[in-house]
């Protein structure tokens, strides 16, 4: 179930990617930041401008924060491998239980401000140069203003439940060694930018959530999905979701090349149906509420993310799926497959890949 989360959409690790961007500022942690960023980068979907009141406010204070931060975010070394470890003690259940508070504040984001969020975020990474991996000072600026719109589109309490989630697997010393590693004078400086920001942006806050999404039922996706899980269900339970492997990186790689696999997932989160991701959303959330303490969801609930995650790669066309599949094949050393294959029950390993390629053709099938 962990896998799947990342996987699938961290729709709402996008959403608190503004506060993780506090998270960097005022030095509580970043490796959700940096790992959840991408997924729900990939979870974006719909492009709209926000009503023009609404979005000259933000926008202008975006780039009064930029004004602000940008001299701190050149110093931030954007490549460096501490944005993969965890930000305190592992413990993968209780990060879990910050990522849920994630999924169901996506949940309850715009899809049309999050599509934008994802497209300035491609946009920017477009623009990466430097030994420290930073975007250009216009691009950081868009991702900021996209990031406040999604925030502002989630009612405060949401949000709330999000940071202190993630401050409560902190380690208190994180802040201050993140401190260390740049200029503390712009450090500061964009902290205080970020508060203002921060304030223009909880003014435009919505109060309430909007309406849950619409799940299809009867569809070819749906019955392939009760097949995949009643195959697959058996291996799901054989593999350790606690283990720290999913945290440690991919050998024989580089920062660079990740985030243009990165780049690719959000490109396709940018395509998704709105009131699928959303769906998607609340299926992981309820998920995630059924989870044992092996980390295993309920059988049913894994049908229903199963079938979630179908609807919305059907939503995508195929070269853009590809695009993800060959980017992440590029990266993966060979030997990974099978070190995780070693882990559990071949012939339930087997099983579960023949139902995965038969529920495969029937997504593609289905595909736009």
């Amino acid at each position: 179930m962990a896998r799947s989360s990342w996987k699938a959409l961290s729709v709402a690790a996008a959403l608190v990617a503004l506060y993780n961007f506090c998270n960097s500022v005022s030095f509580v942690p970043g490796p959700l930041r940096r790992t959840a960023a991408p997924v729900a980068a990939a979870s974006a979907a719909g492009m709209m401008m926000a009503p023009a009141a609404f979005a000259d406010e933000i926008g202008d204070a975006a780039k009064k924060l930029g004004d602000a931060s940008y001299d701190f975010a050149k110093e931030v070394d954007w490549n460096n491998g501490i944005f993969l470890q965890a930000p305190g003690k592992f413990q993968p259940l209780k990060a879990l239980k910050a990522i849920d508070k994630m999924i169901d504040m996506g949940a309850a984001a715009d899809p049309k401000l999050l599509k934008a969020a994802a497209e300035a975020h491609h946009k920017a990474i477009g623009s990466i140069s430097g030994p420290n991996g930073v975007t250009s000072r216009a691009d950081w600026d868009a991702v900021n203003a996209a990031l406040g719109r999604v925030v502002a589109s989630v009612p405060k309490a949401k949000v709330m439940d999000v940071y202190n989630a993630v401050k409560d697997i902190t380690d208190p010393k994180v802040p201050a060694y993140m401190k260390s590693l740049v200029n503390g004078a712009d450090a500061e400086k964009a902290y205080k930018g970020f508060l203002e920001f921060k304030d223009v942006v909880e003014k435009n806050q919505v109060t309430a959530v909007g309406a849950k999404a619409t799940v299809p039922t009867g569809d070819k996706i749906g019955t392939a999905a009760k097949a995949l899980s009643d195959a697959s269900y058996p291996f799901l339970k054989e593999v350790d979701w606690l283990s720290d492997v999913y945290l440690k990186p991919l050998p024989d790689t580089t920062a660079p090349k990740v985030m243009k696999a990165i780049d690719k997932m959000i490109v396709m989160g940018s395509q998704m149906d709105g009131n699928l991701l959303k769906a998607a959303a609340e299926a992981h959330h309820k998920a995630i509420g059924s989870v044992d303490a092996k980390g295993v969801t309920s059988a049913a609930d894994y049908e229903a993310v199963n079938a979630a995650i179908g609807r919305i790669v059907a939503s995508v066309p195929k070269a853009t799926v590809m695009d993800v599949y060959n980017s992440m094949a590029g990266i993966v050393d060979g030997s990974i497959p099978n070190n995780m294959f070693s882990k559990v029950n071949p012939l339930d390993a087997a099983a579960a890949a023949k139902g995965f390629y038969t529920f495969k053709d029937v997504v593609a099938a289905s595909q736009r």
